[in-house]
């Protein structure tokens, strides 16, 4: 292992200054620091979180040629959207059928074209601010199951719901890219003996997530946007009789602005209780195994697809350009991480693929992303001049970018997008301010031993 891995591994979080620890840190492209918000600022809008939500909304909004300034507490990049898995999936966590049976058909609809839209637009922009972030194709979802045993293509668990949504978003939205994966194929794709059936979305993607953020901030800016970092704002207040425009404090900073965009997604605290009640934060880990070489590795996933598993706690991996397994799995429930990282997603790394049991793990990191109730993405206008965007439970390389354009449009004036996303239901999460966490607890660490016991 390299020195420079060493001090990587299971490193905690730094100071406000610094990128986590991560592969992604590692090779992020060269990005100078933004300056820490001072003084007396004003904006049309004034967007809390440098993440694909803030940034998005950022580009978008300066496009249109609104003064904006976006406050992030650390670098940009620096939470979910910085550390993720990468996959810009398609859909929401539900499937069409359960969004229809839930939204009705019209909603459902409009919700599909919204993430498809979603993926046109990352690829749109990727393409056309030249962001160096390595887009490669294929997202499999695929079936888990260490106690079956692989009888007829027909038996594998799950089959038949999936082969059920093949067709349905055939008919129903035209969308023929889903391959439907037999024993057979799973396993010619992907080196391991867990795995039993499933699907290839050949619309689907994946990326360095990270870089990706960088170039979202760096076009936001040459837009016209401002950016600071190191900018935690402590206090956010709506216009009132004295004060026409809504107000917003960090350590150095008065900012008056006559919009607000919160998007802070897992790292809201106590900065907005109405969403906080809502949306619940969850730790996602992810380990960098060394190099394994060109060979090595594609023997291991054939393609270079990116590959998420049916666990309730999802595996999910892919490899990197210099030839690594990033696999992620394991999750906790509190803003404090494992002390040993590297041990706890090593457990998942063995079972999915025993060939690389003896593997050196380079490097291990951790990041806090938020889930609704619902699994469906939290949009909503607060108040006249408030909008908030969060809760995207595990897609949000595709949905939080749309996420803030959406609130963007709004803004300039185009709600259709926005209205819908703003139905989508979810509930508070049950227990009151004292007893969520620990129910949200009890609950996950029931369906995460129903995964290790192959229920």
């Amino acid at each position: 292992m390299t020195r420079a891995a060493q001090g990587l591994l299971n490193a905690p979080d730094q100071s406000p200054g610094a990128y986590p620890a991560s592969w992604y840190a590692a090779t992020a492209n060269p990005a100078p620091p933004y300056p820490t918000a001072d003084g007396d600022l004003t904006a049309d809008v004034c967007i809390v979180g440098g993440g694909f939500t803030g940034l998005s909304a950022a580009l978008e909004l300066a496009n249109a040629g609104r003064r904006v300034i976006l406050l992030e507490a650390h670098r940009v990049g620096w939470g979910a959207s910085g550390r993720n898995g990468g996959q810009l999936g398609s859909g929401l966590n539900p499937s069409q059928i359960s969004l229809e049976k839930r939204l009705g058909r019209d909603d459902a609809r409009h919700i599909w074209s919204i993430t498809q839209a979603a993926k046109r637009l990352a690829h749109e922009r990727i393409a056309t601010h030249e962001i160096d972030c390595d887009l490669q194709p294929g997202v499999a979802h695929v079936t888990y199951a260490p106690r079956h045993e692989a009888g007829s293509d027909s038996s594998w668990p799950g089959r038949a719901e999936t082969v059920a949504n093949i067709e349905h978003l055939a008919e129903r939205y035209d969308y023929d890219k889903l391959e439907l994966l037999d024993t057979a194929a799973v396993r010619a794709h992907i080196a391991s003996p867990s795995y039993v059936g499933g699907a290839l979305d050949h619309g689907a993607s994946h990326l360095h997530p990270l870089n990706y953020a960088l170039g979202l901030a760096h076009a936001a800016c040459a837009a016209g946007a401002r950016i600071f970092e190191q900018s935690a704002v402590s206090h956010h207040a709506p216009p009132e009789k004295n004060t026409p425009q809504a107000t917003l404090k960090t350590d150095r900073s008065t900012i008056r602005a006559d919009h607000v965009i919160l998007a802070c997604n897992g790292y809201l605290d106590g900065l907005e209780p109405r969403i906080a009640r809502r949306v619940m934060p969850i730790n996602n880990f992810i380990v960098a195994t060394e190099p394994l070489g060109a060979e090595r590795a594609r023997a291991l996933i054939r393609d270079n697809i990116g590959v998420a598993d049916s666990n309730f706690v999802v595996n999910y991996f892919r490899l990197s350009q210099d030839h690594r397994l990033l696999f992620g799995g394991g999750e906790t429930y509190s803003y404090r991480f494992p002390k040993d990282i590297a041990a706890l997603v090593r457990k998942p790394v063995a079972r999915i693929f025993p060939q690389l049991a003896d593997v050196r793990l380079d490097y291990a990191w951790g990041g806090t992303l938020a889930i609704t109730s619902s699994r469906l993405p939290l949009v909503r206008r607060l108040g006249p001049s408030v909008w908030s965007a969060s809760g995207f439970s595990g897609h949000g390389v595709a949905i939080a970018p749309m996420a803030g354009k959406l609130i963007a449009d709004a803004i300039t004036g185009e709600t259709d997008g926005f209205n819908v996303f703003a139905r989508l239901p979810t509930l508070p999460f049950p227990g009151g301010k004292s007893l969520r966490h620990p129910l949200l607890v009890l609950a996950m660490t029931w369906y995460a031993l129903r995964d290790r016991l192959g229920v």
